[in-house]
This record gives C-alpha cells, structure tokens and sequence, in this order.
C-alpha cells in the first residue's frame, strides 16, 4: 500500500504526541468506502479495497512513511479542566497533500489502546462507526466545515460497553487533529517553547496570513463564528461541545452525541452526557465563546511581557466573536428566507418565526423547507397550532412580494435542506446493521450526499413518529 504521506506533525518535539501501533483486529471487513474523497486525497480506491488497503484501514499494518502517533491534548470537559486527555482510541498515519493542493491527516478512530487511553480499551463499537460517518459526509454535502470520513471497517471483535457489540474501525480525514485543549495542555505545563512551536505551527498550517499568537486567536474566532452559525442554520447539536472538541481549523470534530433538531426549541438537548444542558442547541454560540476564552488564556504567555496589556487584546478579539456570529446569523437565516438584501427588520422577522415554531413545536427542517414551495403556507401544517404560523405568514410574504417567485424558490431551495440525517433513521440504519443488513445504511448516505434536492426516497424527510423518537444520543466511548 503505498502513500505519498508528507508528515509536518512529527516534526514536532517529542512530548507533542506518543507514537503507538496500532492494535490488530481479527477479521477486518470493509463496510463503506468513500471513493470520492479518496480521489481529492489522490488515493486509489482500488488499492484501498485491497486487501493491503483493508489492513491499513483496520489498523493491522502501517504503510511506509505512516506516522503512527496519538495527540496529547488537554482540555474542559463540561466545564471541568482534565489537564491530559489525548487520542486514547485515535492513531494519526499521516498526512497527505490531495490533488486540490490541501494537507489533510488521515486518522484512524478505534485502532486500540494508546499512553493517553486511561484503562479505556481503544476500540469503537459499529454503532459510533456509522452514525459518524453518515454525519460528517452529510455535513460535507450541507457545505458545513468538517472532518470526513473515508472509510468504515468492521473489525470482527467484541467490544464492551454497558453489553457486547460488535466493533469496528473509522479512517477520518481532517484539515488537522489540533485543537484548543493542544493549546491549553502546553500553557497549563507552562511550557513555552512547545506552546510558540504548536503556534507557529497551527498559523503555517491553517492561517498563513495571521500574524503571531494574536493573529491565531483573531483567525480562530472567525472561523467558528462561522462555523457555529452554520450549525445554527441546519438545527445541528454537536452535543459535547469541550475544548479538546473544538478544532482551531475551524471544523467540526467529534461526533459523538450530536443530533439534528426534529421539533425546534432552543433549550433542546440530546446527549445523554449533557445533564444540565450545556451543550444545547441555543447555547452553542455562548459555549464557543467560552472554549475560545480558554484559547485566549492558553495564548497569553506568547503575548508580551505586558500581561494586562495581552489580556486586554486578546479580550476584545474573543468579544468580537459576538459581532461576526450576529452577522454571520442574520445572513444565513436572511438566506433561509429567501430574503434578497438586508432591510431593517429581517432578523427579528427570522427570531420571530423561530419563537412561534418553538410554542407551535414545529419541525426546524420541515418548516423552513415548505417555505421554499410554489404554496409556502404549506409550512403551517408543522405548527400545532397553525394559527400562529398565519400571524407570521402575512408580514413575510409582503417582505418578499418584489422577488420574483421562481428566483425566490432557487434559491431558498439552495440553503433549506429537504434532508437531514434524522435521528431515527440513523438509528434505524444501526440498529439493522448490528443484524448484518447494511442496506439502510448505504441508502441514507446515499441520498445525504444531495441533501438539497428532493429525495427518491420521500420517507427520509419525514419527522418521528412519536414511537420513533430518539430522544438520547450517547458518546459510545
């Protein structure tokens, strides 16, 4: 199996990782290959399907030139500082430039035990497997920044959670592993010079036109600005939103507990971690802030020797995260109503829709797609009280009266998906494969990777039924 890995992380000190094999697997089968995005790697797809490719993807061989390491990190976890964490059941081979010019790593999730594992076993079971990667590739087809996924492997093994299941193997492609809690694991050690090598590093790697650990910062808050409001516009809820979860790249990472809203309310949670509701979906703004804070904080040391000076600076770059997330909102939710040129006004139109769909408790991904339609009062069919989808419906249409109407329904349709990766279906496609059907599987990716167009499959736009419901999403770790 040969790759053409260019490897920058390992370049590196020594304390920035551990480098660790991976663990063998018995009886390695490939469940899913994602063909496209081996081409943009400028990987052959043939040669991944081979059985040399099937050892590598199961983590029972490394290619020449592979990296082989696991990331130390640190981080807060619901708010509560872990100061070492790292890959516990991840192992980065490498990293290769595709054929659209762009480094990315290539990273295997649930290859076995690494230094950073805690007594953990290493492993993934299928469920997580899959449901991460229908998840980001369907986030990449939203045109959300993500991680991707290149390939699912089921391993042939046991694994033990709170039963047996089977496990599996997640090769997962990144524009890098770093995160915020890379920073904060440097800063609490108080070491200097790693912390000046992962900045210079990070801004090489992602954001060559920033200038020093201010620069970083500013660049990072702009990009999860836009991030998060992304998340906002399609209901997503990442659902364990800790700083070793937060990518400076400004992707999402980690998907553990995340979900989609079926019903819209901003206090809504899914992850069955997430007691308190930290992590909810209209808190996720607030909650970017916060990590970004912590990046702030581990940064200061490279700031200068004038601290109140530094804390000052960085202070305002991390408010400014208020200003872009609002204008990046009022933007995408302006999109998401088909409203041409901003006026005065169009934001509260948008807040005001979004508080009569949570009293109406009305489907997030429904309502906003029947808006689309030649009959956009067909969206009232999603409120339980229709009345109070009238009261909106008026002002709206007199907003828009001036576009022209096919225009109009272009372009909503281009920003209002007609498929999301529901939260029943997954769990209907991981439930049947845990029998060995991977049909249902195969067919939500499938019609994910459109997710704009009208499915062939009208059922997967459809919300839960109320015994079809999941109202708890678990980690799987």
């Amino acid at each position: 199996m040969q790759i053409a890995f260019d490897n920058s992380y390992t370049t590196l000190p020594d304390r920035f990782y551990s480098a660790v094999p991976p663990s063998p697997v018995s009886d390695p089968q490939l469940i899913a290959l994602n063909e496209g995005l081996a081409a943009t790697l400028g990987l052959d797809a043939n040669a991944l399907r081979s059985p040399e490719g099937l050892a590598m993807l199961a983590g029972n061989a490394l290619p020449d030139g592979a990296a082989g390491i696991a990331q130390a990190y640190a981080g807060h976890q619901f708010g509560g500082w872990v100061p070492q964490l790292g890959d516990g059941r991840a192992l980065l081979l490498g990293e290769v430039v595709g054929r659209d010019g762009k480094r990315r790593d290539i990273q295997l999730k649930g290859s076995g035990p690494t230094p950073y594992s805690r007594m953990g076993d290493g492993r993934a079971w299928l469920g997580p497997v899959l449901r991460e990667y229908i998840v980001s590739e369907a986030m990449a087809a939203l045109g959300i920044p993500t991680t991707r996924a290149l390939a699912a492997v089921s391993t042939g093994d046991p694994v033990h959670r709170e039963r047996v299941f089977p496990g599996a193997v997640l090769t997962r492609v990144a524009s890098s592993h770093i995160r915020v809690g890379t920073f904060q694991y440097f800063a609490a050690r108080e070491d200097g010079e790693a912390l000046q090598a992962l900045t210079d590093h990070a801004i090489s790697r992602h954001y060559p036109e920033a200038q020093g650990p201010l620069g970083l910062l500013a660049s990072v808050v702009e990009a999860q600005a836009d991030l998060i409001t992304k998340w906002m516009g399609v209901g997503f809820i990442h659902g364990v939103m800790n700083t070793d979860n937060m990518s400076v790249a400004g992707e999402t990472i980690d998907y553990g507990p995340c979900a989609f809203l079926d019903a819209y309310h901003p206090q809504t949670v899914f992850s069955s971690i997430d007691r308190m509701g930290r992590y909810a979906y209209g808190k996720q703004p607030e909650i970017a802030v916060w990590n970004l804070a912590q990046l702030a904080t581990a940064l200061l040391p490279l700031m200068g020797a004038d601290r109140d000076k530094a804390i000052e600076q960085a202070t305002e770059v991390v408010q400014g995260f208020a200003d872009s997330f609002a204008a990046a909102w009022d933007r995408v939710f302006a999109a998401k109503l088909g409203l041409d040129t901003p006026r005065e006004g169009d934001a509260a139109m948008a807040y005001d829709l979004l508080r009569r769909m949570a009293l109406g408790e009305a489907d997030f991904t429904r309502t906003f797609r029947a808006l689309t339609g030649p009959d956009p009062k067909a969206a009232r069919a999603e409120f339980k009280d229709p009345t109070a989808f009238d009261a909106w419906v008026t002002g709206w249409q007199a907003r828009i009266e001036h576009i022209p109407h096919t225009k109009r329904i272009a372009a909503m349709q281009a920003v209002n998906p007609a498929l999301i990766p529901r939260n029943h279906r997954m769990e209907e496609a991981i439930q049947a494969a845990l029998k060995g059907d991977f049909a249902p599987f195969h067919r939500l990716n499938a019609a994910l990777a459109t997710p704009f167009a009208e499915p062939a499959d009208s059922d997967l736009m459809q919300a839960p039924e109320p015994e079809e419901e999941v109202r708890a999403t678990f980690c799987g770790t």
